[in-house]
């Protein structure tokens, strides 16, 4: 039988679509390696249906509800009145174009047009997916994903998926799935700190792995299903607020992409594909140093005033610090929580001498100057809620909650994003301000808009989100914007795209930390990983960690201080200065190179390796009790590396020691653990 058949090439793989020889729909034929589709498709059913219909057991890359009726469809649509649930379409047409293509489908009846999209990413091994509705006549869109994605499997399912809390994101999980339904999301208007927009997919214990990452800062849901007959099929996509969107006739409705990537290499090389991915995403701003950042909310939280702030800036400067970020507590009203947010105006009591002379005291001790904002936000009290009330959310005729003593804009107003891109306009055009830390602290509760009728909230936040981003993109393109949302509550690819770096979490104790950037290093990209060295005790793990500990594992991504330098004694400032010296030295490598993980934090040792150019940088760790003898009595830990050439030599720029690759890759790095010495930066300098 003859059907027509499309491939894309990515750098290391293929993905094959092909249109269903069982009815009009385009089903996967092949996915992973270069030259997979050569063959048999492993997906191919044979039409194995009974008691259900073909479209139900295909590994159909999207089909409505009306085509599948029993195994989860990725379009349910309908009348405005809820008649004629379901679509029957037929193929329209395919477009192919070098590195895309779209396959077009009509419901004449309805009168729907749906499109899917695809396109690699160049430089990566990613395939970029989303789906492109159309309208004729009005219509009710109850579900809207952006694709479905067939995974064959010979056996159970292994589920790798980034799971947390508040202060605890970024949880690495697995589950193995023999059959049934598998689902996470978020409700919150964000990502959330419960689950990661991300999901990998093992066949048992098979190296190779396929993921998947949502491009959605608003409402979403991952969905898994093990199916009868060997496969898995993932469906994603936003989750509209109200249930359903209204697509108007003639109106064009685009769905949040999706991120598809296959590593033979498993999880740790499945992570390189997507650091390699949000490099292409940062683009040209990814050649600008990630600068040493002090940021002082843990050393003054709400009480910022000049003289403290400059004594702290003073300190900062000395060790090394290249930016100085004053926190929350600069602007007026803001003696604590419960005021100040929506009125942006630095408080002329804690700044007598001007905020710009403020500015440039700091900047006369060589530092850049940086700012916290919260744009989304606006507390009770404020002049800007006196103002307009009604540009929060609410639902008239009832009580509108405080979370975290605030209340959220809409910022689906064109008015409220005009206000936002005002203020922080007005800020950076006043101010010489290089760096913006955007935070977002609570989810919206009463979401409604009282006299709008029925409109797409979740979807028209996130569109006033990514437009203010934009902005401050195209007209401040020489500011360093921070996204942080509670710590890592809004992290995807939309956000990553428009954001140089990101905060994973509030939580900067060392063992803590440690979990979290282990598994925020499984989807996320090192140079986007702001972390910090603070004073923070362990709040799940309290084990106590040296002040190196803490500088390697802040290094391993785009380090920071914020800890209360007056506190720390001289001894303390000059090892952090030693300790920042060198990350000079190396974080082009941490920001550019390969990244492999080492090990686990459950480990007794783990870490991080970083190639690039003929050197290798090793962050390492030690995780387990530190009672001031080796793991085992003469014997020191070692962490095998990976990736080195089997016979060259490598020479350990501190030591002089000199390794052969294969000592490496077979023995591993050695490291004597002590009480005294529970961390370490290595660099390998090819000979």
């Amino acid at each position: 039988m003859t059907y027509q058949r499309w491939t894309l090439r990515t750098e290391n793989t293929s993905y094959t679509v092909r249109l269903s020889p069982d009815g009009p729909w385009a089903e996967l034929d092949a996915w992973g390696p270069l030259g997979v589709e050569d063959g048999p498709s492993a997906l191919d059913w044979s039409r194995r249906t009974h008691f259900i219909t073909p479209a139900d057991a295909a590994p159909a890359e999207y089909l409505p509800y009306g085509l599948r009726p029993f195994t989860g469809s990725e379009l349910v649509a309908s009348r405005p009145n809820g008649d004629e649930r379901g679509v029957w379409w037929e193929f329209a047409e395919a477009e192919e174009d070098e590195g895309a293509l779209r396959l077009a489908f009509h419901d004449e009846q309805l009168g729907l047009r749906t499109v899917l999209h695809y396109e690699t990413v160049p430089g990566t091994d990613v395939i970029l997916r989303w789906t492109e509705f159309t309208a004729t006549d009005e219509l009710r869109l109850e579900r809207l994903d952006s694709a479905a994605v067939n995974i064959p499997v010979t056996g159970v399912a292994r589920l790798t998926y980034l799971t947390g809390q508040w202060s605890q994101e970024f949880q690495r999980t697995r589950l193995d799935l023999p059959r049934g339904t598998f689902s996470i999301g978020s409700l919150q208007g964000v990502p959330g700190h419960a689950y990661a927009p991300w999901l990998a997919v093992q066949d048992g214990e098979s190296p190779a792995a396929y993921g998947i990452a949502l491009a959605w800062p608003g409402n979403w849901h991952i969905t898994a299903e093990a199916e009868p007959g060997g496969s898995v099929r993932v469906r994603a996509g936003r989750v509209p607020h109200e249930g359903a969107v209204l697509l108007g006739s003639g109106e064009t409705l685009a769905t949040p992409q999706l991120a598809c990537a296959f590593s033979p290499e498993g999880l740790d090389g499945l992570s390189r594909v997507w650091h390699r991915y949000e490099r292409h995403l940062t683009g040209e701003r990814l050649h600008r140093p990630r600068k040493v950042l002090y940021n002082s909310w843990e050393a003054t939280g709400f009480d910022a005033d000049a003289a403290g702030q400059l004594e702290l800036a003073k300190t900062a400067a000395d060790i090394g610090a290249e930016l100085f970020v004053v926190d929350d507590g600069w602007f007026t009203g803001r003696a604590d929580d419960t005021g100040g947010l929506g009125d942006w105006w630095p408080d002329p009591a804690a700044f007598p001498q001007g905020f710009d002379q403020f500015i440039a005291d700091v900047r006369a001790l060589g530092l850049d100057f940086g700012l916290w904002v919260e744009p989304e936000a606006v507390s009770p009290g404020s002049r800007l809620y006196a103002e307009h009330p009604e540009w929060v959310y609410r639902i008239e005729g009832r009580p509108g909650r405080l979370v975290r003593n605030e209340l959220l804009l809409d910022l689906g107003r064109t008015d409220v994003q005009d206000f936002v891109i005002g203020t922080l306009d007005r800020l950076l055009g006043t101010y010489d301000i290089s760096y913006l830390k955007w935070d977002m602290n609570r989810p919206p509760t009463e979401r409604g808009r009282p006299g709008a009728g029925r409109v797409d909230l979740d979807g028209e936040h996130v569109a006033g989100y990514l437009r203010v981003l934009d902005h401050l993109r195209s007209a401040h393109p020489d500011v360093t914007v921070e996204g942080c949302a509670g710590g890592g509550g809004r992290i995807e690819p939309a956000t990553i795209a428009r954001t140089d770096v990101v905060w994973p979490s509030d939580n900067t104790a060392p063992l803590d930390r440690l979990s979290i950037q282990y598994g925020f290093l499984h989807a996320h990209a090192p140079h986007v990983m702001s972390s910090w060295v603070t004073d923070a005790p362990g709040v799940f793990d309290p084990r106590p960690r040296s002040l190196a500990f803490r500088f390697v594992n802040a290094m391993s991504g785009v380090l920071g201080i914020g800890a209360d330098l007056r506190a720390w004694t001289p001894e303390q400032r000059a090892e952090a200065a030693w300790w920042i010296g060198r990350y000079k030295e190396v974080r082009d490598v941490i920001h550019h190179g390969e990244a492999r993980l080492i090990g686990a934090p459950e480990e007794p040792s783990c870490g991080v390796q970083y190639d690039a150019e003929g050197c290798t940088v090793v962050a390492a760790l030690s995780t387990g009790r530190l009672d001031g003898a080796p793991l085992l009595p003469g014997r020191m830990d070692r962490l095998r590396l990976r990736g080195l050439e089997p016979s060259a030599r490598y020479r350990d720029t501190a030591t002089g020691t000199s390794y052969s690759g294969a000592h490496l890759l077979h023995y591993g790095l050695p490291f004597a653990w002590s009480a005294d010495h529970d961390a370490d930066l290595v660099v390998l300098m090819r000979e």
